[in-house]
């Protein structure tokens, strides 16, 4: 099978949806698939060079929606390459210019909503959800409406896709999603993680690892440490991201006035072995996040053995908590704050076994292994029914 993926951007910082096309690629090439990665980044973008897979620039674009002109007859042209398109995400103009595009074709397409039909977004930004009815029933409407397949990582963002929008219309599949086996040496990691952060050698880490934005929580996160800092003066909380937003200032304001500021390490982006490192160096995987379609950071944390402590909106919590594999808490400081006092409670074999727990779930659900095939069937049986329409 040929497969035509369309995303936003492969820029490494745009977190879940870069990060998952390009570590389920590996996999689906493993079934057979051959897959080329068509965004909206200019040619020349460094991160499209180098991939383990097909890669083409549509870009560069000017607003953040990412209008091109003459963009559907690219997409038409790169299509009629493949059997199949992806379109991942929606809200951005690839959504809907693959949409014109391939409507009133025989090739299928299916969309990845990856969380942006969540109700959160429609309860916290009252005004953007007006604007986005201004275009629902002309452009993403009938994306959903005309693709083969829309594809949801949990079952929990499934219901949730529903509550955004009273017209909605959608052919359903739960696929999942996850991520890859760490690569690398474990010790060797470690090492490099500790090197470059000297000061958090013999310290008891505290790990947050995503986008510094508002929705993650971070400020609960801060509030909560302060208040159990006092517990154990080797505990040290790690807030890794890129700052997308601007927000990472008026955090690092609220850490000093709390009186916490030296017990904060703020590494930015880690990514490789700097970014397994950390995973390897913390005891515990903090994600107090207001909304969170999957959380592929999470799976990551739980591949390693690394309990976890997430928000009871990060829509794997339920599968966290079935399996005793880590802790879910209401996303309030008040959640956050008992999730780290119970953290701290548990003795070293039940933190061992809860770590245990976790690779066993990550095995059993989240290998993207495992999510290839069953994404591969969804795919495959689009094409058997146009295949069939043009035997009758």
């Amino acid at each position: 099978m040929r497969l035509l993926r369309l995303i936003r951007s492969l820029n490494p910082s745009g977190g879940g949806p870069m990060e998952g096309v390009c570590q389920i690629t590996p996999h689906l090439a493993a079934l057979g698939v051959v897959t080329t990665v068509a965004s909206l980044d200019p040619p020349g973008a460094t991160w499209l060079q180098h991939q383990s897979f097909s890669t083409v620039g549509l870009g560069p674009v000017a607003s953040n929606y990412g209008y091109r002109r003459g963009l559907p007859t690219r997409i038409r042209a790169l299509a009629q390459q493949h059997d199949a398109v992806i379109i991942e995400g929606t809200w951005q103009y690839h959504a809907y210019a693959t949409w014109r595009a391939l409507h009133d074709t025989d090739i299928p397409y299916f969309v990845y909503t990856h969380g942006m039909l969540d109700p959160w977004f429609k309860r916290t930004y009252p005004l953007k959800h007006l604007k986005k009815w201004a275009y629902w029933p002309w452009a993403d409407y009938r994306v959903l409406r005309d693709a083969s397949g829309v594809l949801f990582t949990t079952e929990q963002e499934r219901l949730l896709a529903r509550q955004s929008f009273w017209l909605y219309q959608a052919k359903e599949s739960v696929v999942g999603l996850g991520t890859s086996a760490p690569p690398g040496d474990a010790v060797q990691q470690l090492e490099l993680f500790l090197a470059r952060f000297p000061q958090l050698r013999g310290k008891r880490i505290l790990l947050f690892l995503s986008r510094i934005h508002p929705k993650k929580g971070i400020d609960l996160l801060i509030d909560a440490f302060a208040a159990v800092a006092d517990l154990d003066p080797r505990l040290e909380l790690v807030i890794a991201g890129p700052d997308q937003v601007g927000w990472q200032d008026q955090l690092q304001q609220r850490a000093a006035a709390l009186g916490i500021a030296n017990r904060i390490t703020w590494p930015g982006m880690l990514s490789g072995d700097l970014k397994w490192g950390a995973f390897r160096a913390a005891e515990l995987f903090c994600l107090p996040s207001h909304q969170e379609n999957f959380g592929i950071v999470v799976a990551e944390a739980l591949a390693n053995g690394l309990p976890v402590a997430i928000a009871q909106p990060v829509n794997i919590s339920a599968d966290v908590a079935d399996s005793g594999a880590g802790l879910v808490h209401e996303d309030t400081v008040a959640g956050t704050t008992e999730v780290l006092r119970q953290w701290l409670a548990l003795d070293a074999v039940e933190k061992q076994q809860m770590g245990q727990r976790g690779v066993e779930l990550f095995r059993d659900r989240f290998d993207f292994a495992s999510v290839a095939r069953i994404l591969l069937p969804v795919l495959e049986s689009a094409l058997e029914f146009q295949s069939s329409r043009h035997s009758l």
